[in-house]
């Protein structure tokens, strides 16, 4: 867990580390919102995207949406991709950006990228959403 907090800082160390010690055995979707670099951004982002895609498959993790935005209807900040990816649950995510193997491709998505956003999200149904009910 330390690399990965390396990867982050001290700005979301505190939301990584409840990632991780959360226990629920659910899947997690993750949000990622891309902002390339102009220079190289999107060729390294893509070196990553290819060699991390064996470790997504490897722990069961699974890319269920890729695009890429057009018009900013609510909001300000603008995103060159979206990406949604399933996992099977928190562990294995944590599992995957701690093994040597995503350790030594990161380098490509942070040359890669000049900002992000990654939003852990848990599935719901509209019962929950609307009245709080599993």
């Amino acid at each position: 867990m330390e690399e990965l907090l390396e990867q982050v800082g001290d700005e979301n160390s505190d939301q990584f580390a409840a990632f991780s010690e959360n226990r629920s055995e659910g899947p997690v979707v993750l949000l990622n919102l891309l902002k390339f670099k102009a220079e190289g951004g999107v060729a390294s982002y893509l070196r990553y995207g290819m060699a991390v895609d064996e470790l997504v498959k490897e722990i069961g993790g699974k890319y269920t949406f890729m695009g890429r935005p057009k018009e900013l209807l609510i909001g300000h900040e603008t995103w060159d991709a979206v990406v949604l990816l399933r996992y099977p649950n928190r562990k294995s995510f944590v599992a995957m950006v701690n093994d040597p193997r995503y350790l030594e491709i990161v380098k490509y998505r942070t040359a890669g990228l000049d900002r992000c956003v990654l939003y852990a999200v848990d599935e719901m149904g509209p019962q929950e959403l609307l009245f709080g009910e599993k």
